[in-house]
């Protein structure tokens, strides 16, 4: 059965960002990821992962200025020395939380600019990345995301994606598959499941329906029928990653939405 992470940063958006981990463990979960750890000393996030049993499972590095509509930095010539120090607060709190992989966003291309001229500094970047990731046994993920939420994103297709891995050439850099993404940029995704989990390059793995980006019982995609899947294939190449739940419970601004929404999840179980 696949193992499934409470996303903290889309989940319980009724509740206070450290509250949202004693929710999760009272629904039943017992791992949680979410996009950035920073606003809060790691202490605090440590005492509420051991005090309700929880895993750690997934974080991103630092992104850039989002408030200026910055999504990641990595592929940003002449923005070297920030994704350095970014990586290495990542790191930082990887090491506290006791988290094995962290995401790495792409960021967007420039104006004016060839995708292919910013292509050797991501390269570089996640190269170095890695390395130093490589030194405590951490995993440093890339993610393709759709163009229609993020216009602009470097990295949009799983193809691109283990293309670069190659180029990479690092063991511990690897692709976070978020199948919302893959659907709306390629679609096929039971196949890009069975084409791309064998190959050990696929670190973690993410759902939610589309297009609304809602519970996975919402929408056009069959989720049951992935999971099975995924199930199958990972029997057969022993694959044993997390999937997070990386979507906005459609009634997640009512008390308690989030939790009256996982009735796809305790189906499964």
């Amino acid at each position: 059965m696949p193992r499934f992470a409470a996303n903290l940063s889309m989940m319980y958006p009724e509740l206070e960002f450290l509250e949202r981990f004693d929710a999760a463990a009272r629904d039943g979960f017992r791992a949680v990821e979410f996009m950035f750890p920073y606003a809060f000393d790691a202490s605090e996030i440590t005492a509420r992962l051991e005090s309700n049993g929880l895993q750690q499972v997934l974080f991103n590095a630092p992104p850039g200025d989002m408030d200026k509509g910055e999504r990641g930095i990595a592929c940003l010539p002449g923005r070297e020395a920030e994704f350095r120090q970014g990586i290495e607060s990542a790191l930082r709190y990887a090491d506290a939380l006791k988290c094995p992989r962290i995401h790495v966003m792409a960021g967007l291309v420039p104006a004016g600019i060839e995708r292919a001229a910013v292509r050797p500094t991501y390269v570089a970047n996640l190269r170095w990345a890695a390395q130093q990731a490589a030194r405590q046994g951490v995993d440093v993920l890339m993610e393709p995301i759709n163009t229609r939420d993020i216009p602009g994103f470097f990295l949009n297709r799983q193809d691109h994606a283990h293309e670069l891995l190659g180029e990479i050439d690092a063991p511990n850099a690897k692709v976070q598959m978020d199948l919302y993404h893959c659907q709306i940029v390629e679609g096929d995704v039971a196949m890009k499941i069975r084409q791309y989990l064998p190959t050990g390059r696929v670190g973690h793995l993410q759902i939610a329906g589309v297009p609304e980006r809602h519970e996975p019982d919402i929408g056009e995609m069959n989720y049951p029928y992935l999971f099975k899947v995924i199930d199958e294939v990972s029997a057969k190449c022993g694959w044993d990653g997390w999937i997070g739940c990386e979507y906005r419970p459609a009634r997640g601004s009512v008390p308690g939405g989030t939790s009256a929404g996982l009735g796809w999840l305790n189906n499964w179980r």
